[in-house]
């Protein structure tokens, strides 16, 4: 809980640093532009228009395409959680398909396998509990391959194997599929042209207000805010377990598929 509080602080950090640097640099752009305008009142600015609306543009795209790549990943994660659900439900309903005496020992490593990948998860943002319990649930994935094809090979026909073991390699598979996607993220070089791009665009809008007499303050904490946030809500897409976007309610699903084997 200390280390999930520590990493949402770290974030919002980030994100009040972002809003003071746009407000001050906001600033310093208008009075840039007041001071050059006393020292030049012949220069009109030509050309600069260009400029900022090509930057502007560029920072438009930028945020565009974090945020539609932010929403996608986030619809992945999503989707991938209720596949290992089912792939899950559906190994352990195969399991009838062996003999008796073989049962109650796959069914209880099944349960003690789901608990282990619902702990995963849990635990992040601690990277080290979400080690061990990724190497925890693959060890019970061995012993519920290997069980299953000892059980396999007792049983009285080949059609028991034919089921269970290909649902069983898609359970396993999944996992990696999960631990993947859950680690895929866009480059920090891009999170970090992305603040240097709106702080520069807050600059130039700054300088651009130069041209009025008193400040507008909807205009400043407008822009200021609103970009902020968006960034934000970029990063909370990309990271949804440890914001205010979560992904956590899905998780339910593999929740019931758990209280589905009591």
């Amino acid at each position: 809980m200390m280390q999930a509080m520590t990493s949402g602080t770290i974030v919002a950090l980030l994100i009040a640093g972002m809003l003071a640097g746009m407000l001050v640099l906001l600033e310093a752009g208008r009075r840039m532009a007041l001071r050059h305008k006393i020292q030049h009142p012949e220069d009109k600015g030509a050309g600069l228009g260009a400029i900022e609306g090509a930057l502007f543009a560029l920072l438009g795209l930028l945020i565009a395409f974090t945020f539609s790549g932010a929403a996608e990943r986030f619809e992945a994660r999503r989707r991938l959680i209720v596949e290992e659900a089912n792939a899950i439900g559906t190994a352990y309903l195969r399991v009838d398909l062996l003999p008796a005496a073989a049962q109650p020992g796959l069914r209880d490593g099944f349960r003690r396998y789901v608990d282990s990948r619902l702990a995963v998860y849990r635990a992040i943002p601690d990277f080290a509990a979400v080690k061990a319990e990724l190497a925890r649930s693959a060890r019970l994935q061995n012993e519920i391959w290997t069980a299953a094809g000892a059980a396999c090979g007792a049983a009285s026909g080949p059609q028991a194997c034919m089921l269970l073991l290909p649902a069983l390699n898609q359970m396993i598979d999944i996992t990696t599929t999960r631990t993947v996607a859950a680690q895929t993220h866009p480059p920090g070089l891009v999170f970090a042209m992305l603040a240097v791009l709106a702080l520069t665009c807050a600059l130039l809008a700054g300088y651009g207000m130069g041209a009025g007499r008193t400040r507008s303050w909807i205009h400043i904490v407008g822009f200021a805010a609103i970009i902020t946030l968006t960034i934000y809500v970029i990063i909370d897409y990309e990271f949804p377990r440890i914001g205010l976007i979560r992904i956590n309610a899905v998780d339910q699903v593999l929740i019931d598929v758990r209280q589905g084997m009591n």
